[in-house]
């Protein structure tokens, strides 16, 4: 799938509330870079970096693919800008997929979040 063709299923498949502005960097293969913009107040909620997750997670996996088990690390605090989240399929076993997520704060130097999930079709 293209960078053009993930934008558009993300942009047709997830409510606009789950989006917060995201833009597909890189696609290749089972592995995905998307920025998400920084909301007009500022800071980043706990449940809308959850948001993060689960999209990033969905579009390296699969937008139809939904969460079973998920493990989430917070490194450190999310700071007032753009997220950058780095996603890739780990193994797909059958119907499971297990994959990965790591959250950057506007640069890919220190990660801030990182996630492992088995998601299902």
């Amino acid at each position: 799938m293209t960078e053009d063709e993930l934008q558009a299923r993300l942009e047709a498949t997830l409510p606009v509330a789950d989006l917060h502005g995201a833009f597909v960097e890189e696609c290749q293969d089972q592995d995905v870079r998307l920025r998400f913009s920084a909301a007009a107040a500022g800071g980043w909620t706990t449940a809308a970096l959850l948001s993060l997750v689960d999209t990033s997670l969905r579009a390296a996996a699969g937008l139809d693919a939904r969460v079973s088990h998920l493990n989430v690390t917070v490194l450190r605090a999310a700071q007032a800008a753009d997220v950058i989240a780095l996603s890739r399929v780990l193994r797909r076993d059958g119907p499971s997929v297990h994959a990965e997520t790591w959250l950057f704060s506007h640069a890919v130097v220190e990660p801030m979040l990182h996630a492992t999930a088995t998601l299902r079709d």
